[in-house]
């Protein structure tokens, strides 16, 4: 779809100051680029890598989680209020990953929890694989897969859809799908209402204020070269840290049956399925996904 045995317990994540300075704020990623990064509530960090590539607003405070946990979350080059890169080829997801160790090192963290949702978990993942001492805990919400070359086969998205037959979105939608998935159209408009728990006003604000606007960064996110699932995933077997996949019932995109393949590299994964929630389970639930995300994280 659109551009997934017990080891001593890591230290805790370094903490951050109770009170953060106002947002945006700005650090240099290694090629000079001017990235931006935003600070929303109080306690020990999370760095909070987004999808698409698209403007890191999408994430809110993801539910309320900022209640529980400082969000660090980055606006990845050339979205939201990050600089265009002069390399349009820095865009691609494995590249991705220093932009996330420079901002470790410009917030003075020796180790952290880490989140990705979306695409984003494919840049959270590569992470892990290349600096696995620097994460202490995983969590990988509705992830891309790419990454970690987990397939989602066509009739496991037809089948998913088809539980929301009763929708009155659903024959228009299911058409779109059809012919997606068979390599004959490009209607993903016109499928979004599979991507939420509810197709309700909230969703289509968020869907509509959420889209890529930097269609460079997306094509070059997945160019040739961003992804080597065999050593990604020889790199993940050996992964100390616990890890947390979060996979919507409903997500076409990330399908649970796929997720739970993907929880399977880790040595230490922890797999859950959160009802009647589609790619964005904070906006679907916000109580329940902030509890099971503190709850990992804690």
């Amino acid at each position: 779809m659109r551009p997934g045995s017990e080891a001593t317990r890591p230290a805790e994540a370094t903490p951050l100051a109770e009170t953060p300075p106002p947002s945006p704020l700005h650090h240099s990623a290694p090629d000079g680029t001017r990235l931006a990064h935003r600070l929303t509530g109080s306690g020990a960090p999370l760095l909070c890598v987004p999808g698409g590539p698209a403007d890191s607003a999408y994430l809110g405070d993801l539910g309320g989680l900022s209640a529980h946990r400082t969000l660090v979350i980055p606006d990845l080059r050339g979205t939201g209020r990050s600089d265009v890169p002069a390399d349009p080829s820095s865009y691609r997801c494995d590249r991705l990953v220093e932009d996330i160790e420079a901002l470790r090192r410009h917030l003075g963290l020796d180790r952290f929890d880490l989140l990705g949702h979306s695409a984003g978990a494919n840049v959270a993942t590569q992470y892990a694989a290349r600096y696995p001492h620097r994460v202490t805990r995983l969590a990988l919400v509705a992830p891309g897969m790419r990454a970690v070359g987990v397939e989602v086969a066509p009739e496991v998205r037809r089948e998913l859809a088809l539980e929301r037959a009763g929708e009155p979105w659903f024959p228009e939608a299911f058409a779109a799908l059809d012919a997606i998935v068979a390599g004959e159209g490009s209607d993903w408009e016109a499928i979004a209402p599979f991507l939420y728990g509810r197709w309700d006003e909230a969703a289509r604000r968020h869907h509509a204020e959420g889209q890529p606007d930097n269609p460079e960064a997306v094509a070059r996110f997945v160019a040739d070269g961003a992804f080597t699932p065999d050593a990604t995933r020889a790199a993940l077997a050996g992964f100390p840290a616990p890890v947390l996949l979060l996979a919507g019932a409903h997500d076409l995109n990330s399908p649970p049956s796929a997720v739970a393949e993907f929880a399977g590299l880790f040595p230490r994964a922890d797999f859950t399925v959160q009802p009647g929630a589609g790619h964005y389970p904070w906006l679907d639930d916000p109580a329940r996904f902030t509890e099971t995300l503190a709850g990992f994280l804690s």
